[in-house]
């Protein structure tokens, strides 16, 4: 599979599964609304600084906490 099919092929699933409020918001294209959205969460993803106001924290997932147990 090239680069070009793989990116295709993830512009289509992410079309195939917009979150409620993009979808709410409409589309006459969603792939290219994918696509879009695809886009700008890539240069964020490269460059942390590209929206200031967000933090972006890179974990996996042994590094993350542990839920709590429910009580009661």
């Amino acid at each position: 599979m090239s680069e070009r099919d793989s990116e295709q092929d993830r512009i289509e699933s992410r079309a195939d599964h917009l979150l409620p409020e993009e979808a709410a918001a409409g589309s006459a294209d969603p792939e290219a609304q994918a696509a879009a959205i695809l886009a700008e969460s890539d240069v964020r993803e490269n460059d942390p600084e590209a929206a200031p106001d967000s933090f972006l924290e890179r974990r996996t997932s042994t590094q993350a906490a542990t839920p709590p147990e429910p009580t009661g």
